[in-house]
Order: structure tokens, then C-alpha cells, then sequence
């Protein structure tokens, strides 16, 4: 046999077929980390990508209410108004109908 000993009792070829094992592990273990980098960064860009989206939201959200709410605000003052309006012309007519009716007693009594 001419197999040639290395120090620690192994073949040259052992040596180099565990250097070649060696060589692929480590590939693989570089494809694996390239695959961590690859979702990590799709992870990060996704997670970005959401807190836009849903600031975004916020922000539309936000608008809307306040919008909603002036909208409301402005419904009920001008109800308000209508109201003040409706009780100002009662107010009025009761006074031309109190001068009326004064006037109608003043006629019949004189």
C-alpha cells in the first residue's frame, strides 16, 4: 500500500477528502448566511415598507376625522342658528300678536 501517513495517523487522502468535506461545509454554511442577509434585508425593507404604509394611514385617518368632526361642528352651529333664528321670529311675532290683541281690547272698550 502506498498510502502516505501524516502526523495525526491520517492518509494524505483523508486528509484531503476531509479538506474537500471541509471546503463544502463551508460553502454551504456561506450559502446558508447569504440566505439570512437576503431575508434579513427583505425583512427590514417589509418592516419599512409597513410603518410607511401605516403612517400613511394614520395620517389619512387622522385628516378624515378632523374632518368629520368640523363637518359635524359646522351641522350643529348652523342648527344652533336656525334655532336662535326660529326663536328670535317667535319672539317677534308673539310681541306684533300682544300689540294686536291690546289694540283690539283698547278698540272694543272705547
Amino acid at each position: 500500500d502506498n498510502e502516505t501517513i501524516v502526523e495525526d495517523g491520517s492518509t494524505e487522502e483523508e486528509n484531503e477528502l476531509r479538506a474537500s468535506n471541509s471546503e463544502q461545509v463551508e460553502m454551504e454554511i456561506a450559502r446558508i448566511l447569504e440566505k439570512i442577509n437576503h431575508f434579513t434585508q427583505m425583512v427590514s425593507e417589509l418592516l419599512e415598507s409597513g410603518k410607511s404604509m401605516l403612517k400613511e394611514l394614520t395620517n389619512e385617518f387622522e385628516e378624515r376625522m378632523i374632518f368629520l368632526h368640523k363637518e359635524q361642528m359646522e351641522k350643529w352651529q348652523d342648527e344652533i342658528k336656525e334655532l336662535r333664528l326660529l326663536d328670535a321670529a317667535n319672539e317677534e311675532m308673539n310681541a306684533l300678536l300682544h300689540n294686536a290683541k291690546y289694540l283690539l281690547q283698547n278698540i272694543h272698550a272705547g
